[in-house]
């Protein structure tokens, strides 16, 4: 992993419901973080906004992601408010 994360966006609240994820600007790496201290939460990657499902992943209470994905993917959770996303990119 690079020694240093290059900020591009303002981080937003990951959208909560499958279908209406975000692209983060067509971000190809997104920081994700759960800001939760008593809930884990289910990451869906889609090819877009309610298209084809690429994959799942549960992220931990309290934990930070690094997701790289296409530009064109959405990200959302299952529920709640507590996941925050920022696109974001490595520097050395």
């Amino acid at each position: 992993m690079a020694s240093h994360v290059l900020i591009k966006s303002s981080e937003v609240t990951v959208p909560n419901s499958v279908g209406s994820g975000t692209s983060f600007s067509e971000a190809t790496v997104v920081r994700l973080v759960n800001t939760s201290t008593s809930a884990d939460y289910v990451v869906t990657v889609q090819e877009s906004a309610g298209g084809s499902t690429i994959g799942t992943f549960t992220m931990l209470r309290g934990t930070v992601e690094f997701l790289e994905k296409n530009p064109t993917y959405t990200v959302s959770v299952n529920s709640g408010t507590d996941v925050k996303g920022a696109k974001v990119g490595f520097t050395n």
